[in-house]
């Protein structure tokens, strides 16, 4: 095969990873949102009494798809009744058991999470498309280098949340370097909307490098995927 062949076979594959994610994402979207329809009958607000099942539903995700270490769903602040926010989030722990993770929602608190102004909730409000967001240090859990992918969550047409889910970096490459080591060069996958390196096939290209322009010699392939702006730089 070509090198040209070669790259276009490790875009398709990564393509199709992460696509098959954001259809089971969307898949999750849907299921919260008849849920909530569901609970609220004649009222407009959603309540916290509301989110039982939320849990199980997030669990049942991560078991599904070993490598996602973060899943649940985040929602709006202004249609939530009675709390200041809400994270229904589960995370994997370093065995098999999946607990659901706390946060600081208080304004006033030194840890005060304020998730309604990061790319991967306010992209996904504002546009109502898929989003992602990363690599960036998840110093809130992980401590390491993450991917956040979300969905927009929809209850009567009214925008609620968002479901998602989190990616080590290091899970990642065991999925996508085995992809993209057949391409002859130095390679990279890019996240064209922060400019930054997700991971490359060598230590030409680090993980968060920012990539404003292709370097010389170099060209960025745009991977299939709506709206997420994902690409794979090779020489």
């Amino acid at each position: 095969m070509s090198s040209q062949d070669l790259a276009a076979t490790a875009v398709e594959s990564i393509a199709g990873w992460i696509n098959a994610l954001y259809r089971d994402l969307g898949i999750l979207s849907g299921e919260v949102g008849r849920m909530l329809e569901a609970a609220l009958g004649d009222r407009t607000r959603i309540t916290t009494r509301d989110l039982d099942g939320l849990g199980e539903r997030s669990t049942s995700f991560l078991a599904s798809h070993p490598d996602v270490v973060g899943a649940g769903v985040i929602f709006s602040v202004a249609c939530i009744q009675d709390a200041g926010g809400v994270l229904e989030w589960w995370v994997r722990d370093g065995g098999n058991r999946i607990d659901k993770l706390g946060f600081d929602l208080a304004p006033e608190g030194n840890s005060f999470y304020d998730y309604e102004q990061l790319p991967w909730f306010y992209v996904a409000a504002r546009t109502g498309r898929p989003t992602i967001a990363g690599p960036y240090v998840d110093y809130l859990g992980f401590n390491e280098y993450i991917m956040t992918c979300t969905v927009p969550c929809y209850v009567r047409g009214q925008f609620i949340g968002v479901a998602g889910c989190d990616l080590r970096v290091r899970d990642l490459e065991q999925v996508f370097i085995p992809m993209i080591r057949s391409v002859p060069g130095d390679a990279a996958l890019v996240n064209g909307n922060e400019d930054r390196v997700i991971l490359g096939n060598s230590g030409r290209f680090l993980v968060g490098e920012r990539i404003k322009s292709a370097p010389e010699g170099f060209r960025l392939v745009p991977l299939p995927v709506p709206h997420l702006n994902l690409g794979l730089l090779r020489a």
